[in-house]
């Protein structure tokens, strides 16, 4: 076995096409990134679903920074399991001796961090003997991402860690206790933290409800369904404010009228400059079509399929 195999990242993430780092994993735009960092949970989740992947966010975490709403990083993963004596030491052994490694496990994933990383680290769980971090290790992790990260598991050092000025650190809770008793078994390979999937690459988008982890290679067709959700969302709401439709209406698959309204509104408003760069001509000419997303669409003589 290898810790963070380059070969095994690739063959597990093939649907990613873009430019990769040396160690295989995607390497997702740093204006993709930007642009992700402005978004919800909420409006990065609802296309996720959509195409399928229906375990990507963990809410149930506690976050060391609230001063720091939000934050986007690409995943650096690492899978621990309960220590076994046997595999343990094989492990520790070949770490040391054939990949150079020095220190103990909880160390190892964090050699090779570098900007904008965002280390997620599967824990099982463990809180009580399961802190893989206190203040050395979470100064070091931002220091070289700029970032921070996550841990399915326990931090130790809290009041450390809070200092750590424009950081953030997601974890499940917090002990006294160090790190024991546990094994590292995998450094960028899949992993699972709460009810999420995270895989290596990914872009993990922090925020107060939570994280969510994206899958490169659907990062920008998120982010742009995304924005145009929140676009949508600012003129509703001023749409709302001044009386002109009701939230059953905002709420609900839109009418033409109101897609003309929009059409109009989108070039011109102030509020929408920033979105300039997104085509809403698809469902403007659905909407003169009156296809409705979700209702059935019929084709021809016993077909039917839905937009």
């Amino acid at each position: 076995m290898k810790f963070n195999c380059k070969e095994d990242i690739i063959q597990l993430t093939p649907l990613w096409k873009g430019e990769r780092f040396d160690d295989g994993r995607p390497k997702v735009p740093d204006d993709i990134l930007a642009r992700i960092k402005k978004t919800t949970i909420e409006e990065m989740w609802a296309p996720l679903v959509r195409l399928g992947y229906n375990y990507q966010h963990e809410t149930s975490l506690k976050r060391s920074n609230p001063n720091v709403p939000t934050v986007v990083g690409r995943a650096v993963t690492a899978h621990y399991m309960p220590t076994r004596p046997d595999l343990a030491g094989y492990l520790m052994e070949y770490g040391h001796k054939e990949e150079g490694r020095k220190g103990n496990f909880n160390q190892w994933p964090l050699e090779d961090l570098q900007k904008d990383d965002f280390i997620v680290i599967d824990m099982f769980g463990k809180v009580r003997n399961g802190c893989a971090w206190g203040g050395n290790l979470t100064t070091l992790i931002y220091t070289k991402t700029g970032v921070g990260g996550m841990t399915w598991g326990g931090v130790r050092d809290l009041d450390q860690i809070v200092g750590i000025e424009g950081s953030q650190f997601y974890y499940k809770g917090y002990d006294p206790t160090p790190f024991r008793e546990a094994m590292l078994v995998g450094i960028n390979v899949p992993i699972q933290v709460g009810e999420a999937v995270c895989m290596p690459g990914d872009v993990v988008l922090g925020t107060e409800a939570g994280i969510i982890f994206v899958p490169a290679h659907l990062a920008e067709t998120c982010v742009i369904d995304a924005e145009k959700t929140h676009v949508r969302d600012i003129f509703g709401f001023q749409r709302l404010h001044e009386g002109k439709y009701t939230a059953a209406q905002i709420d609900s698959a839109w009418e033409l009228c109101m897609w003309e309204d929009f059409a109009e509104w989108f070039p011109v408003a102030p509020e929408a400059e920033e979105y300039r760069h997104l085509d809403f001509t698809e469902e403007l000419d659905n909407a003169r079509k009156g296809i409705i997303p979700g209702r059935p669409v019929v084709q021809g003589e016993g077909e039917t399929t839905r937009w």
